[in-house]
């Protein structure tokens, strides 16, 4: 009996394989009969099965401490009746130990592109002095924090033959191979993917989430199942010519799968159906006629980005919100932080700005709620930039997830 009005009956049996305790649970109250009739059932563990579960994942120490088992009050102690009490130790690989009166410092190997093979993402198709300067901005950085050793990989020949000589004598690396294996952005999951393979913890997204956000057609299809709002699209496969949009114009073509807005510039936006059909054909000539395209609505409203440091099952840190600040262009020209406003400083949109964004409370928080369930959603990890836009009433509309976003000084999460 609970109380004098409610009582709870339980049935108990042993699982077949003998590895768990399933119980029948109906809970009766006298006047309203019976308000719960549930199964449950609990794991079992054998002193043995709980020192090599400890074992594996690295305890030492491992000691079973013997205790009383009766209870006092002549209650049914239930699972509580046979338990195990164990204390063990285990040593973190990843904390600062001491050696001789000093501090070990922390081994970290930073992962970057390859700065002596072609990218086709840059205009000039190879390293420049802007991306030198950034890659001396980040040493400098890193230079000064104290109680850490830095190793850098930038030469991708050799790239899987260092990382394997660095395992076991590495805390971790920090993954800003954002250029992708060999500076292939279609292989930028392959790069975490290696540091699994090889049992080396790093920084950032994992191979599965790289997968997911690389498809921007895939995102939104995740985004639609979980009631998030995103523009209205026609996705066109490769060598497809006949194709219906479905929107109302204007819209933006957009390479289905990319990175660093490549293929996105000021003559991305069509406003009738033969600029429709000129995008399109122009934008396969640039990128490859192998290659899937996204056509969107071009929504005009603001256009901001939501950065998350953390992780779902811990802590995460929103960082204030951006927006792009179009004020400077001039007016004839489309309002989009493309291509032209990344890489080229000659481009008018050069001079675009990022400015704390200026939302509604409301819509702060719907857009703020929608990032975290994505980041879990999507598997990211550590960190994650969100692009979104509002239509011209408002409404924020999701544009695209970017796990593993670049870190530089000059980018957007550090301007936030």
């Amino acid at each position: 009996w609970i109380d004098p009005a409610m009582f709870v009956c339980r049935e108990r049996s042993l699982s077949l394989d003998g590895q768990r305790l399933i119980s029948r649970e109906v809970i009766t109250d006298v006047d309203r009969g019976v308000v719960a009739d549930q199964f449950y059932a609990e794991r079992l563990y054998t002193a043995e099965n709980l020192r090599q579960l400890l074992e594996r994942a690295g305890f030492s120490g491992i000691t079973f401490h013997d205790i009383a088992t009766e209870s006092r009050r002549n209650q049914d102690l239930g699972m509580m009746e046979r338990r195990h009490i164990v204390t063990a130790v285990l040593r973190k690989e990843w904390s600062t130990t001491k050696v001789r009166g000093r501090e070990r410092a922390k081994h970290v190997a930073v992962l970057l592109g390859d700065p002596t093979r072609p990218d086709a993402l840059k205009p000039s198709c190879v390293f420049d002095d802007d991306d030198f300067y950034t890659i001396d901005q980040m040493k400098a950085a890193l230079r000064e924090l104290k109680g850490y050793q830095f190793t850098y990989l930038c030469k991708h020949d050799t790239m899987i033959q260092d990382l394997a000589k660095l395992k076991g004598k590495v805390d971790y690396v920090l993954n800003l191979c954002d250029e992708g294996f060999n500076n292939d952005p279609r292989r930028e999951l392959h790069v975490p993917a290696l540091l699994e393979m090889l049992g080396i913890p790093y920084t950032g997204s994992g191979p599965q989430s790289l997968a997911f956000c690389y498809d921007k057609s895939l995102v939104r299809g995740v985004a639609k199942e979980m009631g998030i709002p995103v523009p209205e699209a026609c996705f066109i496969t490769p060598g497809d010519r006949t194709y219906d949009a479905g929107m109302k114009l204007p819209a933006i073509v957009k390479p289905n799968a990319g990175d660093s807005s490549y293929g996105i510039t000021q003559k991305s936006v069509a406003h009738t159906l033969e600029d429709l059909a000129d995008v399109i054909n122009s934008l396969r000539t640039t990128i490859g006629y192998d290659r899937s395209l996204l056509v969107e609505e071009f929504l005009t409203g603001k256009d901001i980005s939501v950065g998350i440091i953390g992780n779902p099952s811990g802590y995460c840190t929103v960082l204030p919100i951006t927006e792009e600040d179009y004020s400077a262009l001039p007016p004839e020209l489309p309002r989009l932080c493309g291509y032209e406003a990344k890489w080229l400083p000659d481009s008018p949109y050069w001079k675009i700005v990022s400015r704390p964004a200026d939302l509604p409370g409301e819509t702060e928080k719907v857009v703020v709620r929608c990032c975290l369930a994505l980041f879990e959603r999507l598997e990211c990890r550590d960190y994650c930039r969100f692009d979104w836009r509002l239509d011209e009433h408002g409404n924020p509309k999701l544009l695209e997830v970017n796990p593993n976003p670049g870190w530089c000084w000059d980018g957007h999460l550090a301007k936030m």
